[in-house]
C-alpha cells in the first residue's frame, strides 16, 4: 500500500458522528450563492414551513476586489438566496444577527441563550482577513485557516471538517489561532466552529446570559481524488 493510500485508509478511519446544525454558503454554477441551514455532512437542509421559520433576518456581504456589496436574503422553501454570487477572487460572509433568543435548563436554572450563526464561501486559499465576529479564514496556506474570535486569534478551538459524503475530521487551533488539515479528495469542504460566551448582555430589550457563536466556510479543492458521493438526502424536521 502506497502513502497517499495509507493516508486515505487514516482519514477514512477519523469518520466522525454527525455534527450540530450550522449554516453554511452553497454557490451551484451559474447561480446565485444560498444560505443553507441543517447538517452539511448528513446532506440535510432544513425547509420551510420548519426549522428555517425560525431565523429572524439573514444578511451577507459579497467581498471583491471592486469593494463590499452587502444585501438581505430571500427565503426559499429550503434556504436564503443571495442576489449575488462570488467569482474568482471572491468571497461572501452571511450571518442572522436577530435569532431568536431561546431558554434552556442547566442545573435546574433557566438560561436564556443567543444562537449568533454564520458562514462564510471563499473561491480559493489567498489569505483573508476576518469580517465575522468569529471567523474562520485561509491563510494562504493550502489547507490552513486562521480562526478570529472580536478580532483576536482564537487558540485551543474544535473545527471539523466535513465533506458532502459524511466524512469529518476534528482539530485544534493552535496558540495563534491556526487550524491545518489534509483534504485528499477534490469538491466541497464545510469547516465549522462554535464558541460559546459566557457574557451577558441585552439585544432589543431581551436580556440573555450567553451568545452561542457558530460559522463555518465552505470552499472547493479542484485537485484530488474523485470526492465520495453524497447520500441521499436527509429528511428536514417536520414544521411544529
Amino acid at each position: 500500500m502506497n502513502k497517499l493510500s495509507l493516508t486515505i485508509v487514516a482519514l477514512l478511519g477519523s469518520m466522525l458522528p454527525a455534527q450540530a446544525h450550522q449554516i453554511w454558503i452553497e454557490q451551484a454554477d451559474g447561480q446565485n450563492a444560498v444560505v443553507r441551514f441543517g447538517e452539511f455532512g448528513e446532506n440535510l437542509r432544513e425547509a420551510s414551513p420548519g426549522l428555517l421559520d425560525k431565523f429572524g433576518k439573514v444578511t451577507a456581504t459579497l467581498l471583491s476586489a471592486k469593494g463590499e456589496q452587502k444585501a438581505d436574503a430571500s427565503k426559499t422553501a429550503d434556504g436564503f438566496t443571495l442576489p449575488f454570487s462570488a467569482s474568482a477572487g471572491d468571497s461572501i460572509v452571511a450571518e442572522d444577527a436577530n435569532y431568536p433568543l431561546y431558554t434552556w435548563k442547566q442545573q435546574d436554572k433557566d438560561v436564556r441563550n443567543w444562537f449568533y450563526p454564520a458562514a462564510r464561501f471563499v473561491t480559493n486559499s489567498a489569505a483573508q482577513q476576518p469580517k465575522l465576529l468569529l471567523d474562520l479564514v485561509p491563510t494562504g496556506q493550502a489547507g490552513q485557516f486562521k480562526l478570529v474570535f472580536k478580532d483576536q486569534p482564537k487558540p485551543k478551538t474544535k473545527v471539523t471538517l466535513t465533506t458532502q459524503s459524511g466524512w469529518a475530521k476534528e482539530e485544534h487551533t493552535d496558540a495563534q489561532g491556526l487550524v491545518s488539515f489534509e483534504m485528499p479528495w477534490k469538491g466541497v469542504y464545510v469547516a465549522e466552529v462554535s464558541v460559546n460566551d459566557k457574557t451577558a448582555g441585552e439585544r432589543g430589550g431581551e436580556k440573555y446570559d450567553a451568545v452561542s457563536y457558530a460559522t463555518s466556510v465552505t470552499f472547493v479543492q479542484a485537485d484530488g481524488l474523485p470526492p465520495i458521493p453524497a447520500g441521499a438526502p436527509a429528511k428536514p424536521a417536520a414544521p411544529k
